[in-house]
């Protein structure tokens, strides 16, 4: 299952020193298979990881270690997501 985690920026100075420790630990989860991807909004006020887990309390344990969320740089909220999978178009 994919798990959505909304990381908006609650204290910018705090997200600003915790950044480099934030992409090593989503780096890592993205080796091994636990994130699918990652990034910031357009807007600049907060950021985006699709992990990959069996259930809620392993995506849970894994968004709520990431720095960003340890040190108070931004909340988390985490929601289940059910992404389609669209079968890719025949080439011609």
């Amino acid at each position: 299952m994919i798990y959505v985690a909304l990381l908006p920026i609650v204290d910018a100075d705090k997200s600003a020193r915790t950044q480099p420790a934030h992409l090593a630990y989503i780096n890592r989860l993205y080796l091994e298979g636990n994130v699918v991807m990652a990034g910031p909004f357009a807007d600049g006020l907060s950021g985006m990881v699709l992990y990959r887990a069996d259930s809620e309390e392993e995506a849970r344990r894994l968004a709520e270690h990431d720095p960003f969320v340890l040190e108070g740089a931004r909340t988390l909220e985490l929601r289940a997501w059910n992404a389609l999978d669209f079968p890719l178009p025949e080439s011609h």
